[in-house]
């Protein structure tokens, strides 16, 4: 006799909230762990290291618009771009709107996720009173996040000063007055970081590896995914870049002659763009100065690969995250050094039929609506209302093998998408189970 299906969601993030909803929603039963005390994932501001939060004055860095779930919309009085309170506020609304915080079980750490004999997930966690304790469900859906276990760049020599990555930075206080900052990377958290360090430290200092387009929040006076979004999926992708590189030159001038930044010798969308209206402009006014990669360590700061060499009191190495998954054993998920995530659809396992990732991509937009998309087609699956590829190895090498956009390679481009690009496979796919979730939103004011 089969097993009765009772799904096991971890994290309740934005992801695994639209996880357990779309569960819920189709009659499934579901048990939501999240370790911490409430919804929201790493928008839940915490001021104790070693938490994964945002700073403390962290917006968001896709638009309200294309940030919302396409069937709960952002309050109206939301900013175009909220900050985390708002953001935190929206996903307990949410969590109480579709009845998700009554299958939640708060302050539960997920310690292990094994497979039984007869092919189902067994976790063993610890509940909120520290007991450990062990369930079998039929299905497994992992909605951790890739952005809480950080990388640490790793260079010849010791430094002796305050040495962090962007994951423990809460924001600057009076301690960080008249301090000399660097601050290690080009990407959103490094610009973040080192624009809320200028407002204080005597000096920031930003160390680039390689080149990096910078995008403004806004062009034009909208937003500037919305922008992008005008768009049609039919352009082709070469044109689509090459009209966007054009356009942000134009914006924004020489980045070497203007802001003495490594000038971009691949057209945006190459890679990950920055989104940041304030970085340029605090190089222009000398409050962030650019440097190139370091070469090494120095007790006092460090040398850098011209052969300069200047002293710090703080580091900051926002030098990305590891994705990985602390519950599995390493020989039955470990996706830590691919190129590129083995997952059809950034989901679905080769091997494994009853394991679902939801949120495990990084979109030139946000993770949130797609994430709901995902976590709809696991149910159909669930429901058998939807059949996935009979050769999934060669579905997944094909979806490799055919990226939205030609990223760059690296574990930095490793669940890279295209937002309108992905929201359009998972329709597709969607529509073979009867499931029609229409055109994107008409965002455009």
């Amino acid at each position: 006799m089969a097993a009765a299906i009772h799904v096991a969601v971890i994290g309740a993030g934005p992801s695994g909230l639209a996880a357990a909803k779309n569960c819920l929603q189709q009659g499934l039963k579901v048990t939501l762990f999240e370790k911490n005390d409430q919804v929201g994932g790493n928008w839940v501001f915490n001021s104790k290291t070693g938490h994964s939060s945002v700073y403390e004055n962290t917006h968001i860095i896709s638009s309200r618009y294309w940030s919302e779930y396409e069937d709960f919309p952002m309050p109206e009085d939301y900013p175009d771009y909220p900050n985390h309170r708002q953001l935190q506020a929206y996903f307990h609304s949410y969590a109480e709107h579709f009845w998700v915080l009554p299958v939640i079980q708060f302050n539960t750490e997920v310690k292990r996720a094994t497979r039984t004999p007869e092919g189902l997930w067994e976790l063993t966690y610890i509940t909120e009173q520290g007991e450990p304790k062990r369930q079998v469900f039929t299905h497994l859906m992992v909605a951790n996040g890739h952005h809480w276990n950080p990388k640490y760049p790793e260079y010849p020599g010791k430094f002796a000063g305050r040495l962090m990555h962007s994951h423990d930075f809460k924001g600057v206080d009076d301690s960080w007055r008249d301090k000399r900052v660097l601050v290690i990377g080009a990407g959103n958290s490094a610009c973040d970081v080192a624009v809320e360090s200028a407002r204080v430290a005597g000096a920031v200092a930003l160390s680039m590896r390689s080149p990096q387009w910078f995008l403004p929040k806004f062009m034009f006076g909208v937003p500037t995914d919305e922008l992008g979004s005008r768009m049609p999926l039919w352009v082709p992708v070469w044109l689509r870049q090459r009209l966007l590189t054009w356009l942000v030159r134009l914006l924004q001038g020489d980045y070497k002659k203007r802001y003495n930044l490594p000038k971009p010798e691949k057209p945006l969308l190459s890679q990950h763009p920055t989104v940041n209206s304030d970085l340029l402009d605090y190089i222009r006014h000398g409050r962030i100065i650019p440097h190139p990669a370091i070469a090494s360590y120095r007790e006092t700061g460090v040398e850098f690969a011209d052969g300069t060499t200047e002293n710090f009191d703080i580091i900051v190495a926002c030098t990305g995250f590891r994705i990985s998954f602390p519950f599995f054993d390493a020989d039955l998920i470990d996706f830590e050094h691919h190129q590129r995530t083995p997952l059809y659809l950034k989901m679905m396992h080769e091997q494994y039929q009853n394991l679902y990732f939801i949120g495990l991509f990084q979109p030139l937009g946000c993770i949130w609506p797609l994430a709901d998309h995902q976590a709809r087609l696991a149910v159909a699956e669930i429901q058998r209302r939807y059949q996935r590829p009979g050769d999934m190895a060669a579905a997944i090498q094909h979806e490799i093998a055919h990226p939205h956009l030609p990223f760059e390679s690296g574990g930095r481009h490793s669940t890279e998408v295209d937002y309108q690009c992905f929201r359009r496979d998972l329709a597709r796919q969607l529509r073979t189970a009867g499931i029609d979730i229409g055109p994107p939103p008409k965002v455009f004011k």
